[in-house]
């Protein structure tokens, strides 16, 4: 099976394969990434004559598999790894996509040997390849050339590639502006692609990217927003239902789950979650789509759209109320017990999972080595007697709440969880919420709500001071956007 491999010498010194692809190509000299090569299929490999430690796992879904190989005096050896999986996603119907990525500093030839080998490597069911645009900059940017017939050219068996563009605005070059949305399956740029001199040298910064979404929408994209907290046109537009899905830890360091997840969840929000690596794949990060048909572009993103998904860089969850699973809304009548049951599983210790119900922590269980991955399994009588939602997490998550996007990333983006990756990078794991009706009723907290309102009106004061407009027809589009949002939930604060 495809896979990464390391080989070590006697000393530690990593062995670098000539004739595989580096699973670091083009992350900083020192990565953790730069240890691992691709294996996609049998290949005669040279390596220093000596007693050797060869190293193997395949995804995030099977146990490092290690041999000691002695070579000694030898010319030629040869070694097995049997690798042992712990889970069987695909069997139910989970296949991991990477909504967000970008290539730069390669040519033709090496994009593709990146593309057609690495996401294999790491088991990755679906790539989606986005355009984007920088002045001056883009013209190194490989990935911009690749059209939707290239792309599925370089799939086939074992990993599907999409297409997509990243719609975006910020004030300064890598400053914060209206933010950074993703469109996928798009049959047509949306233009402009990028907005304001910022990035594009000219222009005042208009249009908003509602414009942007309103027109890929229309086309039939999915939109994905992108970097979390980053920019100040996700929380309107998610008010307005203009979005299909959120991504974290996608690129930078950008907030946590509270800071955008459980507010708009503590509005009565459906907000699947989502993620992906932005520049390379520096990490093995992931959104798992369960899809009940054909594996295809569409019907995963149809999937992601519903909820029924889980982002992970390592551990793998699984949730459910009674027969309910991710995505779903249990109607209730009246108060209930209902039963929650959950498990997570991974290759490095998670150390807990955690039930999330309504931003809080409802309960935990600790996880326990099996051997050579971890396991925990959660049962647990949940009490509800008010709207909500539950949702299944392991620790950590939190990145901090600024930081510009890092093109390409050239340090791993450490969270704040205990454990690591093989990539170098905090754990995380979560999944979509189960939502929770109470008497026809979803959940509305004041406090969310008191706390956006704040954000709207923080960005109504910040973006005249930073935008530059060539009309006051374009500032006023604009801030009529955030007002519409401020309307909005004050209405519902008096409802």
């Amino acid at each position: 099976m495809p896979g990464l491999v390391r080989v070590k010498q006697a000393d530690g010194r990593v062995v670098q394969l000539a004739g595989l692809v580096n699973r670091g190509t083009k992350l900083r000299d020192n990565h953790p990434a730069k240890d691992w090569f691709a294996l996609i299929e049998a290949t005669a490999i040279p390596v220093p004559r000596g007693p050797l430690t060869i190293e193997a796992i395949a995804g995030i879904e099977t146990e490092l598999t290690q041999v000691m190989i002695e070579l000694t005096g030898k010319h030629t050896a040869q070694a097995e790894l049997p690798i042992k999986s712990f889970s069987r996603a695909r069997r139910n119907g989970w296949f991991s996509g990477n909504t967000h990525l970008h290539l730069s500093g390669l040519t033709r030839a090496q994009a593709d040997e990146y593309l057609r080998t690495l996401p294999r490597g790491d088991a990755l069911d679906l790539v989606f390849v986005s355009y984007l645009e920088r002045a001056q900059a883009d013209r190194d940017y490989i990935s911009n050339g690749y059209t939707l017939a290239d792309l599925q050219k370089l799939g086939g068996p074992g990993v599907l590639f999409g297409n997509g563009q990243e719609h975006r605005h910020n004030f300064d070059g890598f400053g914060e502006g209206y933010g950074h949305v993703m469109f996928l399956n798009l049959r047509q740029l949306v233009q402009p692609v990028s907005i304001g001199a910022g990035i594009t040298g000219k222009g005042p910064d208009w249009p908003p990217l509602r414009r942007g979404i309103a027109q890929a929408r229309g086309d039939g994209a999915t939109i994905i927003w992108c970097h979390n907290t980053f920019g100040h046109e996700d929380a309107p537009n998610w008010l307005a239902s203009l979005l299909h899905a959120h991504n974290i830890f996608d690129g930078g360091a950008h907030g946590s789950y509270e800071d955008t997840f459980y507010r708009y969840l503590n509005l009565g929000q459906k907000v699947p979650f989502s993620t992906g690596t932005d520049w390379f794949i520096y990490d093995f990060s992931r959104v798992y789509a369960r899809v009940e048909k054909e594996l295809t572009v569409q019907n995963w993103l149809t999937a992601l759209a519903e909820g029924r998904t889980f982002i992970s860089n390592g551990p793998l969850l699984e949730l459910q109320v009674g027969t309910n699973g991710l995505g779903d809304t249990l109607r209730l009548v009246q108060p209930a017990s209902l039963t929650v049951s959950g498990r997570g599983v991974g290759r490095s210790d998670f150390k807990q999972l955690e039930l999330v119900h309504n931003g809080k922590v409802a309960h935990t269980v600790n996880s326990r080595a099996v051997g050579g991955h971890f396991e925990a399994v959660l049962d647990f009588k949940l009490t509800v007697d008010e709207p909500g939602w539950v949702a299944l997490r392991v620790p950590g998550g939190s990145l901090g709440s600024s930081g510009a996007v890092v093109v390409p990333p050239t340090t791993p983006v450490r969270g704040s969880g205990d454990g690591k990756n093989e990539m170098g990078e905090a754990l995380f794991a979560h999944t979509s919420p189960i939502y929770l009706e109470l008497g026809r009723k979803r959940i509305f907290r004041k406090d969310a709500a008191h706390a956006l309102v704040s954000d709207l009106e923080s960005a109504l004061k910040v973006i005249p001071t930073k935008a530059k407009f060539d009309t006051d027809a374009q500032r006023e589009e604009v801030l009529r956007i955030y007002r519409d949002g401020i309307e909005t939930l004050q209405r519902r604060l008096r409802e």
